[in-house]
């Protein structure tokens, strides 16, 4: 069957009852649609029947399935061509997949490179080498060969993230924290950042990254291809801790990594408990400290959240550093506070 029986369907995303028969035809695929999804293209025949499909999410490629009946005429190449093409219209040079491990080899052919794989996933990028580029570029000026690291999202930098810093800056020569740097959270991924910079820059031995797309988080960790999804979560932390291990930890001499104890978050605490069973086999060592209390409770973002809707900023100082309180009651933590409050209501 040629080409030419094809034609292109553009959704942005898909609405209504095209939504409906993509999500049938993915289920008919055994995937499932994946929420947060932008823009969506199919490739029909000439009865509006779907061959093949794939959606875009920023700059992650995603539910890219083509029906077993119109295999081998080359739909998966022009699947992707497109969503590359409108990813780079988007803005995004850099493109990701995360796909089922029996499909690295066809996204190989279409111009993706593998990052890192597990058992039950696999995460792709369109840059040769992009990950190693990046983490060389972290090693400028550090020869530690006893070096720590911590990955923190700060929505926002509080007075507990604070302590676990300086703890875990006292424990070794040298540590790395990195900042999550997708965009998911309330306070701006641009912001947090500079937030943590300013909190921590009387620590000389500490250094502030950005994660870039290398370190997942449950946001951007797509579950469209995983069949049981209560094991999502699992998933997405294997892989996570496979790409720090294999990327960060070696190039970056890290042989400890630091964590807060997490009392509220039940998957964070699932997290941790995996954390420190896959680096301790691989000789990291994984540090859990005590939150700090403050009047008997845990110091979390989250109650800083809570705090700004509720306009308790006396309470918010004493829980946040001062960088952290000026920008809370500044302008842009004025429009945060405002957001917080409309979510509530």
């Amino acid at each position: 069957m040629g080409y030419e029986t094809y034609y292109e369907e553009f959704g942005y995303p898909m609405k209504g009852r095209k939504l409906e028969n993509l999500k049938e035809f993915l289920t008919r695929e055994e995937l499932s649609y994946d929420d947060g999804i932008e823009f969506t293209v199919n490739i029909c025949l000439s009865d509006g029947k779907i061959a093949a499909t794939g959606s875009l999410q920023g700059n992650v490629l995603k539910c890219i399935a083509v029906s077993d009946q119109y295999q081998g005429e080359g739909l998966s190449a022009k699947i992707v061509t497109l969503l590359v093409s409108k990813g780079i219209e988007n803005g995004h040079s850099h493109m990701f997949l995360f796909t089922k491990n029996e499909n690295i080899s066809i996204f190989s052919d279409l111009g993706f490179y593998l990052i890192a794989e597990t058992k039950d996933a696999a995460l792709m990028e369109n840059i040769k080498g992009g990950i190693r580029h990046f983490v060389s570029s972290l090693k400028a000026g550090n020869s530690s060969e006893n070096a720590g690291a911590i990955v923190l999202n700060c929505n926002p930098f509080t007075k507990g993230h604070l302590y676990l810093v300086e703890i875990a800056a006292k424990m070794c020569s040298y540590l790395h924290l990195f900042v999550v740097s997708e965009d998911k959270s309330i306070f701006p991924a641009k912001d947090r950042y500079e937030l943590v910079k300013k909190g921590v820059e009387h620590l000389s031995n500490v250094m502030v990254h950005p994660t870039s797309d290398y370190l997942i988080s449950s946001a951007t960790f797509p579950t469209y291809f995983i069949k049981d999804k209560y094991k999502a979560g699992d998933i997405n932390c294997m892989l996570d801790l496979t790409i720090f291990y294999e990327y960060f930890a070696k190039t970056l001499n890290i042989t400890r990594r630091f964590v807060g104890t997490e009392p509220f978050d039940v998957v964070t605490a699932s997290y941790n408990i995996m954390m420190k069973k896959f680096l301790g086999e691989r000789g990291i060592e994984v540090i859990e400290v005590p939150r700090l209390e403050e009047n008997n409770h845990p110091v979390s973002a989250s109650v800083v959240r809570k705090l700004m809707a509720e306009g308790s900023y006396d309470e918010i100082k004493k829980i946040v550093p001062e960088t952290t309180f000026e920008y809370i009651i500044s302008g842009r933590g004025m429009k945060i506070a405002e957001k917080l409050r409309n979510s509530k209501e």
